[in-house]
């Protein structure tokens, strides 16, 4: 079954519910995780586009799937999930990239490290997108026609700018995936999926709703400004509100939800399947749009957590005076190294750390 999921979400044909079915799936073991990645490689391989250059403008033009492709995409997926993939699975281990990753509807992958603008071309000839070093800016709507997703992967150490095709603006935080319509349609809602942290400023639209769904909840607005954090690491998913109104609701209980409003987050617990709500200081929360780290009474394995996406570092924490610690503060990203942050916490509880290639060591002092 999952593997029959997997194909039909490869090739933009799921269904929503399929779609959270294979997250979920996904989110059930590390192994899961390894295997639906290697699928995409292969999946990516095996498209077919074609590149070319014209003076400093690259057009990508997007052409359409031929079933002989389809077929070997559909058997390299069956070849991972069913054990038989191990030369898939080390080709994925050796190519796993610390760049932005941006996965176009027709399964071809590419990176987004080009210093030039590259404009994004679909089979009929109409411009889609424009692509830059930091951001990509999607244009028009379709009428009438299927609604295809593009995915962006941006890892732990980068941050990312997206503007979608119907004037919304999303930021995207070290470690985020967001799955978007290439273009929305005249009807219906606008979905997008969300795994890790994004700050939208929805474009507003009355009749056609903005949905961002985010492990087991759907947070669903008109216009407005709003944070949401939904790392699959953290039991948690927290939507918090700048401008406007939105609504947070569990994806299998519509009845289940609560209505936020400005200077309120709302937070789901996958365990008890409750949503809290609390006024915050919302600065806090959408510092890291500004390239701030802002904190306020905050754990320190919350604060470890940020630090190892924002630098792309792994911390292991062996002392507990540090683990009991709460802090207070903001640090300019820009200006500031894992030392310098290391440095400034020691004031406060002091430790020792050793720093091993990406690795952070923090001990008791003797």
């Amino acid at each position: 079954m999952i593997s029959e999921i997997l194909h039909k979400y490869l090739s933009n044909e799921a269904t929503e519910q399929e779609i959270q079915t294979l997250f979920e799936w996904i989110d059930a073991s590390e192994e899961n995780k390894k295997q639906f990645i290697t699928a995409k490689k292969i999946w990516a391989m095996t498209s077919l586009s074609d590149v070319a250059s014209i003076g400093e403008t690259s057009v990508i033009q997007l052409k359409p799937k031929n079933k002989v492709i389809k077929y070997l995409k559909f058997a390299a997926v069956f070849l991972v999930l069913f054990g038989l993939g191990k030369f898939a699975f080390n080709f994925s281990q050796k190519t796993d990239s610390k760049e932005i990753v941006l996965e176009l509807a027709d399964g071809s992958s590419e990176f987004i490290i080009q210093k030039n603008e590259t404009k994004v071309i679909n089979d009929k000839g109409d411009l889609i997108a424009k692509k830059f070093p930091n951001q990509i800016i999607y244009f028009g709507k379709v009428q009438d026609q299927e609604v295809v997703y593009n995915t962006l992967k941006v890892p732990y150490g980068k941050r990312f700018k997206l503007q979608l095709s119907d004037g919304t603006v999303v930021n995207l935080n070290s470690g985020t995936t967001l799955k978007y319509p290439e273009q929305f349609g005249l009807n219906g809602k606008r979905n997008v999926y969300l795994t890790g942290e994004a700050f939208f400023e929805v474009a507003k639209d009355k009749t056609h709703p903005f949905i961002v769904h985010a492990n087991k909840v759907e947070v669903e607005v008109l216009g407005t400004k709003f944070n949401v954090s939904a790392y699959p690491e953290n039991p948690t998913v927290n939507s918090t509100l700048i401008e406007g109104s939105i609504q947070m609701a569990e994806a299998e209980n519509k009845s289940n939800a609560v209505l936020i409003v400005p200077n309120q987050m709302a937070t789901w617990q996958n365990n008890s399947k409750k949503i809290t709500t609390k006024f915050v200081d919302t600065s806090i929360y959408a510092a890291w749009t500004k390239g701030d780290i802002a904190f306020k009474d905050t754990p320190f394995s919350t604060i470890a957590k940020i630090i190892e996406r924002t630098y792309d570092v792994k911390i292991i924490n062996e002392n507990s005076d540090l683990a009991r610690q709460s802090f207070t503060g903001s640090i300019k990203i820009s200006e500031s190294s894992v030392e310098n942050i290391l440095e400034l916490l020691k004031r406060d509880t002091p430790f020792n750390y050793a720093i091993n290639e990406n690795t952070i060591t923090i001990t008791n002092i003797p």
